[in-house]
């Protein structure tokens, strides 16, 4: 009994030096902006802010909202400390073209750390012949998800860019999948977290193509977009006997460019340094690993997180990357 609380006594005394620092200018509680409830955002949000407090000392917690658009919007002007978004409507936003506020450059949003990716796959049914992007014929209807999420902000210009012809449709996954299977859609284009629930659900019911993107389309997407070289497992799904070329679009932290460094600094090494307890809170966190810091090619790292990155990860972050540097 002795000897565990002495033990109990030595890992305290080595956790206090990462937590007691300067805490000038620190806030009394925090605030993550999320999602909708019940989404990939919300529950991985509230875990890491749930780490993020107890690791403190702070009173932290999630809160929902529009997602990362209107995650951009809320840390850029202080509204919520922390949120969470995905490179293309970081871009988006930094350039002005956000349509919560147009015109307006959230340059005040910084990038704190690499969360997961989000693929982007198209599926048909094996009856339709379309076996590749070439295949779609002219005037498709193709379902995009649901209107303004991201899938539907940036699949169909994707689509445009790889000369595509078709109509749009919207609504949620599962509807699109019945569509698909009704004869109501030629092609679901998802931007979701795999294996996507519909498509896993319509593999069971009838026969399926997952498509890949040839190296061709997938660099010439990579050109334009913010997104990354993908491959979907060949594990995912059952109508795979091999991986799936595709592109990917990295959703990262975000704090307001304003916070304390050391606030910052001390969020980031609760999050990055113990993953196995990140994974736990959520699993896509299985992505959430300090050498992924280099998929954030838009954004202005917090000079708290950069801090991190380079004494932890060895991180090559350029000055003219950090705000304020």
């Amino acid at each position: 009994m002795k000897t565990l609380s002495f033990a109990a006594i030595v890992a305290a005394s080595l956790v206090v030096p990462a937590v007691a620092q300067d805490k000038t200018g620190w806030p009394e509680s925090f605030t993550v902006g999320t999602g909708s409830q019940g989404g990939t955002y919300f529950g991985y949000g509230s875990g890491w802010a749930a780490i993020a407090a107890e690791d403190l000392g702070v009173s932290g917690g999630a809160e929902v909202t529009g997602g990362p658009m209107q995650n951009m919007a809320l840390v850029h002007t202080g509204e919520v400390a922390f949120g969470m978004t995905t490179m293309g409507p970081a871009a988006e936003s930094l350039a002005g073209t956000n349509p919560i506020a147009p015109g307006l450059q959230m340059t005040n949003a910084c990038a704190m750390f690499p969360m997961y990716q989000t693929p982007f796959s198209v599926t048909t049914l094996a009856s339709s012949g379309i076996k590749s992007v070439a295949d779609i014929p002219a005037g498709a209807k193709i379902g995009f998800g649901p209107a303004g999420s991201t899938s539907d902000t940036y699949f169909p210009r994707m689509m445009e860019t790889l000369g595509v012809d078709f109509e749009r449709r919207n609504g949620g996954w599962s509807d699109l999948g019945g569509q698909l299977q009704d004869g109501l859609l030629d092609v679901i284009a998802f931007a979701a977290g795999v294996p996507v629930p519909a498509v896993s659900q319509l593999e069971v019911q009838t026969e399926i193509n997952i498509i890949e993107f040839t190296e061709e389309e997938q660099a010439k997407i990579a050109e334009a977009f913010p997104v990354s070289p993908f491959e979907i497992s060949a594990d995912a799904y059952t109508t795979l006997t091999a991986p799936a070329r595709s592109v990917s679009m990295w959703n990262f932290a975000i704090a307001n460019c304003d916070l304390p460094e050391t606030f910052v600094y001390g969020v980031v090494n609760a999050v990055m340094s113990d993953n196995e307890r990140m994974v736990t809170a959520h699993r896509a966190a299985r992505s959430s690993l300090p050498e992924f810091w280099d998929r954030n090619t838009v954004m202005k790292w917090h000079p708290g997180a950069a801090r991190w990155f380079k004494e932890n990860a060895g991180a090559d972050i350029a000055a003219d990357m950090i705000h304020g540097g």
